[in-house]
């Protein structure tokens, strides 16, 4: 099934010809896809079937029934589930625990219409639209409507639950609002109306106000294809997937409709998923449809550094509730950086910082390498990352004094001994080796290729030196998504306060801190 575009620059956000695969189907009408980013799983709503089901490498299976004819979902940034309920005209929250707590229902003492789609915003406030679509029969429970018009709604962050949520826009400027989501930086929210057929975008005050709402795109209608503004997403780079005629229509940031994503049947709304965030999922009527996309979604909360560490903890939990670290050996990758001569042993030319001591106080490297022995034995991915220049430092830049160390000591040069790895680090037969010449892994360097290879979404850190290149590598690896756990025995720095500093604070926000004998007990 062929794709369609209209400018050039659609075809950097999706291949003319990708596939559409069928991944699901035999539903009554599929609705609010959301995708886990730590258990890798689909969930989606069937409204009319009133069931919740979740998608996942086992197939499809049903999770909750009745689901309260539940519609738009979102996780917010503790993970937990947001839900759109028709049945009930309310917005609610399922814990971990599976504790539903019901976050908005009224209005100005008189029921909400259906909530139908759900958006968070990083300051923790909560955005859903309110056609009355839950109140027609088969999407929803025949009922008499209290308010009267349509609206969309906030949420306050850190609002109680059932406190009264904050109006955003005129009363009367929809007539059905559906989709919304925000642009990346978050400074724009858009919502589409389903019966208007068109998009309107709107300017986010500090404060949570709306102000300057225009229409962004218009006549979303197509006289000889089914289809209509549902869903509606935003990706990485500020373009709008919406739900169209025969399928999703993609805009740019400044308006231009540069393409369409052809759906077999009419499509009701859509997410992205998969270990890269680049497999977009769309739930259309009676299937759920999959196709990979070369653009990742917009950063929501869910997906950040918080939630990423939060549910890494929750997640790495035994079953039994006994505290125990549990890791899929299948997921995970150890990366070991920077434990080169210059770095961490006497004689290196970062000797005189302390570091030679503090890496014996840690036992680091006989640490590290019981702990890469047990990963080789499991078939996880052993990955060395060697900060390397050549003679000369050509390339170097010298905007940062660490840069100007390096440069300054002669540190690190390809083909000495300080460049190389310590004795008992030294890369095996299968291991992978990246070169940077940046502190973090990530930058300049095929890491995050070798993972995706690989298939790998939990990275184990270890390395030198703690409070710099592990730091930074752990801040980043959250920011994309990926679990990471720092065994702190297996790291070192230049004294014991600035480790500390680095485990004890900045750590704590963006991974999962723990030890090396837990992790070796955590891969059996």
């Amino acid at each position: 099934m062929a794709h369609t575009a209209l400018d050039p620059g659609f075809r950097r956000l999706i291949d003319e010809h990708a596939p559409v695969r069928q991944v699901g189907s035999g539903f009554t009408f599929t609705e609010g896809p959301i995708w886990h980013p730590v258990d890798h799983y689909l969930l989606f709503s069937d409204m009319p079937a009133d069931v919740r089901r979740r998608l996942d490498r086992a197939g499809v299976r049903e999770v909750m029934r009745p689901s309260n004819k539940a519609n738009g979902m979102t996780y917010d940034a503790d993970l937990n589930l947001l839900v759109c309920e028709h049945a009930t005209s309310s917005v609610v929250r399922f814990r971990p625990d599976g504790r539903r707590e019901v976050l908005a229902s009224h209005f100005e003492g008189r029921e909400l219409n259906s909530p139908n789609d759900i958006c968070v915003h990083s300051d923790g406030s909560i955005w859903f639209t309110d056609p009355w679509y839950g109140r027609m029969p088969h999407y929803g429970v025949e009922r008499p409507r209290q308010l009267g018009w349509q609206g969309v709604f906030r949420i306050r962050p850190n609002a109680r639950p059932g406190d009264e949520p904050q109006l955003v826009v005129d009363r009367y400027m929809f007539t059905q609002p559906n989709g919304l989501c925000f642009s990346p930086d978050e400074r724009l929210l858009y919502v589409n109306d389903t019966e208007q057929a068109n998009i309107r975008v709107f300017d986010v005050g500090p404060d949570g106000s709306l102000r300057n709402g225009r229409i962004f795109a218009a006549g979303l209608r197509d006289s000889l294809l089914p289809g209509v503004p549902d869903g509606m997403k935003c990706d990485a780079e500020g373009n709008v997937w919406c739900t169209a005629p025969g399928g999703i229509w993609v805009y740019a940031p400044d308006g231009r409709h540069i393409g369409k994503v052809s759906i077999p049947e009419l499509p009701a709304n859509l997410h992205w998923g998969g270990a890269d965030w680049r497999t977009l999922y769309v739930c259309a009527s009676t299937s759920v449809y999959a196709v990979d996309v070369k653009v990742g979604p917009r950063n929501e909360p869910f997906m950040r550094a918080r939630a990423s560490a939060a549910s890494a903890g929750r997640s790495a939990q035994a079953s039994g509730g006994n505290g125990s670290l549990r890791l899929d050996a299948s997921r995970c990758a150890l990366i070991i950086q920077d434990m080169q001569n210059d770095v961490v042993m006497d004689g290196g030319a970062f000797a005189a910082s302390g570091s030679p001591d503090h890496c014996r106080q840690q036992n680091a490297i006989a640490n590290i390498a019981r702990l890469a022995d047990r990963c080789r034995e499991l078939g996880v991915p052993v990955i060395h990352v060697h900060y390397l220049v050549n003679p000369g430092a050509p390339g170097m830049t010298l905007n940062a004094p660490l840069f100007e160390g390096v440069v300054d000591s002669n540190a690190m040069v390809r083909g000495t001994w300080g460049g190389q790895p310590v004795a008992g680090l030294e890369p095996q037969p299968g291991d992978h080796v990246v070169e940077k010449m940046r502190m973090s892994a990530w930058e300049g360097t095929p890491l995050e290729t070798i993972l995706k290879a690989e298939g790998r979404d939990i990275i184990i850190e270890t390395g030198a030196w703690t409070n710099m290149s592990i730091e930074h590598t752990a801040r980043t690896g959250a920011d994309k998504g990926y679990i990471m756990v720092v065994p702190e025995d297996c790291c070192s720095t230049m004294n014991a306060d600035w480790h500390r500093a680095s485990i004890d604070y900045a750590m704590q926000n963006v991974a999962l801190v723990t030890r090396v004998d837990e992790v070796i007990a955590a891969l059996a």
